[in-house]
């Protein structure tokens, strides 16, 4: 007899097709993913086709697929910052997959944290053992995991009351005239290019906060400390290319400034402040600028 799983659709996979919202979670290939869907999948409690644009938020029921592949442990280097009983913090490095998925099932960073932490297994989503805020694959920095369900829960309604402060840097194309600024707008899927993201009227509220920390003015660039108080997807790099400074290195959104030297999108997640689910003291977890964007700074000075 089959069995029905309940998943809640994460903000990162917001507007995608259900079928591939189903392969990245169950770890499926898009074809078996439509076979789940087809078995009588539905969102929020209706029924749904693959080809349905899905929200981040909703609810997915469907039935577990017969030969589901589980994340299996894999011995995958990354550096740890900072753990306890309830917390690891990893210095994830660019490049690094965080969770498997249709496209990439092994080399990821769930994997390796499970064969480094067996014990995360059961904590939090499937697959994603752990995770309660994601990186995407070009950026690097503070990435926090719970290593029990008491601390998932505790942190997840941190990141809900956004009483979890998680900064960045970024390199930004052009000079900032204003040395502080808040970029208030809705975001959503591009209408005119479903793989990306931008400022869409009627899209999810998106709020970010930024700090002008350097100018180069020979380059005509500027370092910037950024906040945010949601987490759309991408949505540092599309508030930053709608008022027309896009992050260096960032060939999606920008425009693409080659002589620049930067070997990928210039963003770091650079610090993370939260309250540790145990002893209630507040905790400021730091990462330092990596080797590889730090070279690109050095050349612009």
């Amino acid at each position: 007899m089959a069995i029905e799983i309940e998943l809640e659709v994460p903000e990162h996979l917001d507007g995608e097709r259900l079928d591939k919202v189903v392969a990245a979670l169950l770890g499926l290939s898009r074809a078996e993913a439509g076979r789940v869907v087809g078995a009588g999948a539905r969102i929020d409690g209706r029924p749904a086709r693959a080809s349905d644009r899905v929200e981040g938020g909703s609810v997915l029921r469907c039935r577990e697929p017969g030969e589901r592949l589980k994340l299996e442990a894999e011995d995958v280097p990354f550096d740890v910052i900072h753990e306890d009983d309830d917390i690891v913090v990893v210095d994830k490095p660019a490049g690094m997959v965080v969770h498997p998925g249709a496209g990439q099932r092994r080399g990821t960073l769930a994997a390796g944290l499970l064969h480094r932490y067996p014990e995360l297994e059961g904590v939090g989503d499937e697959g994603r053992w752990g995770f309660i805020h994601r990186l995407d694959k070009n950026t690097s920095g503070v990435l926090v995991v719970s290593r029990n369900q008491r601390s998932f829960e505790y942190l997840k309604e941190q990141i809900r009351s956004r009483s979890m402060g998680r900064a960045y840097l970024a390199l930004v194309e052009g000079t900032m005239v204003s040395p502080t600024g808040t970029i208030d707008a809705p975001i959503a899927r591009d209408p005119a290019h479903p793989t990306k993201r931008a400022v869409v009227h009627g899209g999810k509220a998106a709020r970010t906060h930024y700090e002008v920390v350097g100018h180069y003015p020979g380059s005509g660039c500027s370092l910037l400390s950024v906040h945010l108080d949601t987490g759309r997807t991408h949505q540092i790099r599309v508030h930053l290319a709608a008022i027309g400074h896009p992050v260096v290195g960032d060939w999606t959104y920008g425009a693409g400034r080659r002589d620049l030297g930067a070997p990928r999108t210039f963003l770091h997640a650079s610090r993370v402040d939260l309250t540790h689910p145990t002893t209630g003291e507040p905790m400021s977890i730091e990462s330092p600028l990596p080797t590889d964007l730090t070279a690109v700074l050095a050349q612009l000075t």
